[in-house]
């Protein structure tokens, strides 16, 4: 896949025939839509903290996403959650 360095430049890519391209690499992405209506306040130790901000750095999004992510998996999981 290549790099874009400007709109102008992904736009013209977007513009060519693309079935020739492997779309294996690509992984699935979830948008949030749903809203916010609840808050949830916690203390944790610092060590744990860290390593939650530096597995969300990692995956590129942010920490509260990322704690979000991890308790609706756990909860999908054991309990079939439904988003």
């Amino acid at each position: 896949m290549p790099e874009f360095k400007t709109d102008a430049e992904a736009e013209a890519f977007l513009e060519k025939d693309l079935s020739g391209l492997d779309f294996k690499q690509f992984k699935p992405m979830r948008f949030e839509v749903a809203k916010k209506e609840a808050a949830l306040n916690m203390r944790l130790p610092a060590a744990l903290m860290d390593a939650v901000r530096a597995k969300a750095k990692a995956q590129g999004i942010p920490y509260a996403r990322y704690v979000r992510m991890v308790l609706e998996a756990d909860l999908q999981r054991s309990r079939g959650m439904k988003r």
